[in-house]
């Protein structure tokens, strides 16, 4: 192999070696996500939901008002958009929702919040300005559920489905607030 190849490796190396210690020590690329990713699934029959949302920390800060400003609408977690997924026809508080797959969006409130399913897909929840990537036009879905206050804080944002009771709800809970949406099945 000529010098002039060998010079080029070497220094390709160098950039290669160069750009993986910035990755490791600058960016910190293998430290655990602050938010990170979950999936909150439930199979009844022949039924199949599945949301998936990235979970931040309350982390001795004020959440709903403050970190989550009320009457503004809100991706429902962290970074990516959260996604809700059904294979059959869905009833949400007597509304029709045709299955398929659709982003979540809230806009909290004191008392209540207004939960939106959005027909189009979305790869982050906000643009880089922090302002949310939803559009209204695609909202399939618009309504309005009352605010549980909890006496037990959540540390880390929950969605989860709750059959317990034999009526099936997709819950959001963070902080000392929860939300419960009522779902049937076509």
């Amino acid at each position: 192999m000529n010098l002039f190849l060998k010079r080029i490796l070497i220094i390709l190396s160098l950039v290669a070696l160069a750009l993986l210690c910035y990755s490791v020590f600058v960016e910190n690329i293998f430290a655990p996500r602050l938010s990170p990713k979950d999936t909150a699934k439930i199979e009844l029959n022949d039924l199949k939901l599945e949301v998936k949302y990235n979970r931040p920390s309350k982390r001795d800060r004020e959440i709903f008002g403050a970190l989550v400003p009320f009457n503004k609408v809100w991706r429902t977690g962290a970074n990516e958009a959260t996604t809700f997924e059904c294979n059959q026809d869905l009833k949400i508080e007597g509304l029709f929702l045709p299955k398929g797959k659709y982003t979540l969006w809230t806009v909290p409130r004191d008392s209540s919040w207004t939960v939106m399913f959005n027909t189009q897909q979305y790869d982050w929840g906000v643009n880089e300005k922090m302002e949310p990537m939803w559009d209204p036009n695609y909202d399939y879905i618009n309504l309005e559920v009352p605010v549980q206050d909890l006496d037990k804080t959540v540390e880390k944002f929950t969605i989860a489905f709750d059959n317990t009771t034999g009526e099936l709800e997709l819950t959001m809970a963070w902080d000392q607030t929860k939300i419960a949406i009522p779902i049937t099945s076509y």
